[in-house]
Formats: C-alpha cells, structure tokens, sequence
C-alpha cells in the first residue's frame, strides 16, 4: 500500500475540524485524520507492507520547465506552497510520528510523491493499492499486475476503488492512456490549460479512435480528410496547442525510474520507538489515534495516555 502522503493529510485536515486540538490548544486534525485514515485502510485492506510517500519537492523544476503555469496558482507570496496556517505546524508532528511508529517515509529530492509512488508501483513484485485523492494516479491502474487505486472521493472515509473497469466506465479511456487524456483535457487544479475547446468527452473519444495522444498527432499531422472525432474545428485546436502538446506530456506522466534505495516497508510488529511516540501522542493529543493504530498493527503495548 502506497500512501500518496500530502494529498492524505491535506484531506484530512479539511475532513476534520480544527476544533481537534493538542492538550495546549494547537490544531491536529490533520495529523489525527492520517493516522485513524491509515489505521482504517489496514484494518481494511490488510497490506504486507506499506509506505507513506512524500513531496520532496512539490512543484519540481523540470515540470516548471516544460509548463511554467504549472501549480503556480499554489505559490505563497513568500515561495513554497501555499498552505493553511494550522496545517503548516502539523506536518513536522506527522512526519516524527511515522517514524516513532516505525512506518515506511520515502521521498526524493527533486521529485513529487506521484514520481515515488510510480517508481514504487513500478518496481513491486506484489499487487499494490496506491491511496491518493490525485486522479492523475489512474495512469498507473493496471489490472494484469494487480495495480488499483484507493480514491479518497471526499473527505477521508469515502474510498473509491479504482481499476481498469472503473476508469474506463467513468471516463472512456483505458488506465494506461488517462496521462494522455488528462494531457487533452487540461486540470486547473495543476494549471495544465489542456487542448481549447477540447473537453472531457472530446479526448475520450479522439483516444478511442487513435489510441494515444502519439496517434491523435501523427493523424492531425497527415492528409486524411477531418471526419469525427477529428474534424476540422478540432484539428485546428490541436494545431494551435502543439508548442503546449510537445511539452505537457512530461509534466503529467508520472516518473517510474526515480534511483530510490531499497524500501522495505514491513508493517511494524511494535513501535521503533516506543518512548517517543507515547511522548509525541501525550504532547500532541494523539493517544486514542495512535492506540486505534497499534491495535490494527497488533503491537503489543499500547502508548500510554
């Protein structure tokens, strides 16, 4: 199991109120939210091993590079990502408790979560349950290897399982040509502006027909003479985004060869540190998240409240 981690505790931080506090009054929704999310998918699920996988860089300079509008409506006036003031300080807590807890943490430098959850995804011998609330992640669904994604629709309790079935039913394009179509359609929340005037329906149907985003070119390129899904009105769109079309492919494809080391990512059979994190559960407020956790892991002891 693969723990898209920011695209979690943001959920969580919206999905639990603020009014969660630490014993001193400082908001830990976000991080209360993670843990029982991640205690619940374990109970659930019952994964062999699993790993929270980080932003190392959020917004990487090779995507900035390709598409300059790329998450730059997420900026904070003052660099980094824009962030809720209360989330901000809670994301330390989180990351000091997976590791009291013994969870798996994995991150690379110049690379966003989605690249180490695809090189992860990649790389595993097993089948592999990706948790995200990214839809740019159902390129990876791929039911032959066992590939799904846990979709947190709203809030953190609502999990959609996503398989090849489900993305085609939804969006009329296989798992392995969503990048493609994502590229087409364009996704404001990332500042991809996409094709003009082509929408959700448009790329489905230029994909069904031409296969890839590669085949939808090589047609508009040629002499055939326009018939549906490519007429002449969207010929002419597709010619005025090629500068856009070059480039984009590469910030929406997820990296599957980032040089990770080895990960193991075992369930812990007890804390790796008790004595902190029975410290960071009683300073923060965290013992009956961190009890629920322990419990679905079978720890032996519990974190003293």
């Amino acid at each position: 199991m693969l723990l898209d981690a920011a695209s979690l505790y943001f959920r969580a931080f919206y999905g639990v109120p603020t009014s969660v506090t630490t014993p001193d009054g400082r908001p830990i929704n976000a991080v209360r939210g993670f843990l029982d999310m991640t205690a619940r998918l374990v109970a659930a699920h019952r994964p062999d091993r699993l790993v929270a996988c980080w932003d190392d860089d959020w917004r990487p300079a090779f995507r900035v590079a390709a598409v300059p509008s790329y998450k730059a409506h997420r900026v904070a006036p003052e660099g980094g990502e824009e962030t809720p003031d209360e989330l901000g300080p809670q994301v330390p807590v989180l990351v000091d408790v997976l590791a009291a807890a013994g969870l798996a943490r994995v991150g690379a430098p110049g690379y966003e979560a989605d690249d180490v959850i695809a090189t992860l995804a990649t790389r595993a011998r097993a089948a592999v349950d990706v948790v995200t609330g990214d839809r740019d992640l159902f390129q990876l669904v791929d039911d032959a290897r066992g590939v799904r994604v846990l979709y947190t629709n709203r809030g953190i309790s609502d999990i959609e399982v996503v398989d090849e079935g489900a993305v085609a039913a939804k969006y009329g394009v296989p798992g392995s040509a969503y990048a493609d179509y994502a590229v087409l359609r364009g996704d404001p929340s990332d500042g991809l502006p996409g094709v003009k005037g082509v929408g959700e329906k448009t790329a489905a149907a230029l994909i069904s027909a031409f296969g890839s985003l590669a085949g939808i070119r090589e047609a508009a390129a040629g002499t055939v003479v326009p018939r549906p899904p490519l007429t002449a009105a969207v010929l002419k769109r597709l010619h005025a985004a090629a500068d856009y079309l070059d480039v984009a492919p590469a910030v929406v494809r997820v990296v599957t060869t980032i040089d990770l080391p080895p990960v193991d990512g075992a369930l812990p059979t007890a804390p790796a540190d008790p004595a902190a994190l029975a410290e960071l559960a009683t300073a923060h407020g965290l013992q009956s998240s961190v009890r629920r956790l322990g419990a679905v892991l079978g720890w032996p002891e519990q974190v003293p409240g």
